[in-house]
C-alpha cells in the first residue's frame, strides 16, 4: 500500500529527520510539509543535505488528502495546532511533542508510542504520542526488569544527551561556543520525562512504587543519548543477560550486547543497544540511542509502519544521511 503523509513543523531537527526518512521510504508519498516561517522555500534550502533528493517546497497550507499527519512541533504547540485545525476522521496522527504522552492530559484515545512496550496497541491506534528521547533510552534499560516485577527500591540513572536534544531554537546552553568541550547537569531529579517513564513502569508492574533518581547531562556532541542505570538485584549476570535477550527477542531495533557499547554504534540509526553487567549486589545497565531517530522521528516512522501493517523496519534499515 501507499501511505500519504503530511508533516507540520518540517523546518526543525525532528522535521528534517522525518523528511530524510520519508523521502526514502518505499511506501510513503509526502503530500505536504507545513512551515509558516518557510512557506514557499525549497526544503533543501533549509535542510541542505537534501539538495538533489527532492524538489518539495514548504507550504503554509494544510491538506486532508493524507493518511497520516506527523506533528514535529514544539512542546505545547501540538495541542494548540489540533485545537485550531481539527483533523478529518480517519487520519492517523503521530505527535512528537510531549503534549499527549501522559494519560492525565491525553485520555485513552492517545497511545504511548514505544513499540517495545505497546506494539499491539500501536497497531490499532489512531493517535500516537511519540515518547521523549531520554524516556525512550531509559525505559529500554528498565522495561525487562519491570516486566518481571524486579524493580525494587531506588533506581539510579545518569544520562547524557547531544545538543540536538534541545531543539533548533537558540539558548545560552545550545551555542557551540558554550557547548563545545563542556559538560553540565540540568533538571537533576526533576526532568519532565520522569512522568512518562513512571507511567510505563507502572503499566508493566502495577506494584512498582520505587524512586527513580535521574541526573540528566548536556553533552558536547550533536546527537545521541547514553544512559547508565543500576538497581539492587539478586539476578546473576547470566540471568540478567537472558532476561534482556528474551524481552527484546521480538523487537527488531533493540539489541542486547554482551560487550560494552558506545554511541557511534547507534548514531544516525533507529537502533537501540543495551548492555547488562553485575557488580556486587547491583545490576548495571547501559542503553544508547540516537535522540533524533529512535528517540524521535525514527520511532515515529516505526510507529507508522506498525499502524499501516508495513514491515516494521521498512524505511529504517540503513543509516540516515543527517548530521
Amino acid at each position: 500500500m501507499r501511505v500519504r503523509a503530511g508533516i507540520v513543523g518540517g523546518a526543525g531537527y525532528t522535521g528534517g529527520e522525518m523528511l530524510r526518512l520519508l523521502i526514502n521510504h518505499p511506501s510513503v508519498d509526502i503530500v505536504f510539509v507545513n512551515s509558516k516561517s518557510n512557506a514557499g522555500n525549497l526544503i533543501s534550502d533549509v535542510h541542505t543535505d537534501l539538495f538533489g533528493d527532492t524538489d518539495i517546497r514548504f507550504t503554509g497550507d494544510l491538506s486532508s488528502d493524507i493518511d497520516v499527519l506527523f506533528l514535529c512541533v514544539g512542546h505545547g504547540d501540538a495541542k494548540k495546532f489540533l485545537d485550531a485545525n481539527p483533523v478529518a476522521e480517519g487520519i492517523k496522527i503521530i505527535d512528537l511533542s510531549q503534549d499527549f504522552r501522559l494519560k492525565v492530559a491525553a485520555g485513552e484515545e492517545w497511545v504511548y508510542g514505544l513499540p517495545e512496550l505497546n506494539r499491539d496497541r500501536i497497531k490499532t491506534a489512531s493517535y500516537i504520542a511519540n515518547p521523549g528521547c531520554f524516556a525512550t533510552c531509559i525505559q529500554l534499560g528498565l522495561l525487562p526488569l519491570a516486566a518481571k516485577g524486579l524493580l525494587k527500591g531506588e533506581v539510579h540513572v545518569n544520562a547524557t544527551t547531544g545538543s540536538t536534544g534541545a531543539g533548533q531554537s537558540l539558548s545560552a546552553t545550545s551555542h557551540f561556543s558554550w557547548r563545545n568541550n563542556n559538560l553540565s547537569i540540568y533538571k537533576a531529579f526533576e526532568h519532565q520525562h520522569l512522568n512518562e517513564i513512571g507511567e510505563s513502569l507502572i503499566q508493566m508492574d502495577p506494584n512498582f512504587d520505587g524512586v527513580l533518581n535521574f541526573i540528566p547531562q548536556r553533552g558536547d556532541f550533536p546527537r545521541g543519548i547514553l544512559a547508565s542505570m543500576y538497581v539492587e538485584s539478586d539476578l546473576t549476570a547470566e540471568e540478567g543477560q537472558t532476561l534482556y535477550e528474551d524481552y527484546y527477542a521480538a523487537h527488531p531495533f533493540t539489541h542486547v550486547s554482551k560487550k560494552n557499547i558506545d554511541l557511534k554504534q547507534v548514531v544516525n540509526t533507529n537502533k537501540a543497544l543495551v548492555h547488562v553487567e553485575k557488580h556486587g549486589n547491583k545490576l548495571f545497565v547501559i542503553s544508547i540511542i540516537d535522540n533524533l531517530l529512535k528517540g524521535a522521528s525514527g520511532q515515529a516512522v516505526q510507529n507508522m509502519n506498525l499502524i499501516f501493517g508495513l514491515e516494521e523496519r521498512q524505511g529504517l534499515a540503513l543509516k540516515a544521511a543527517g548530521f
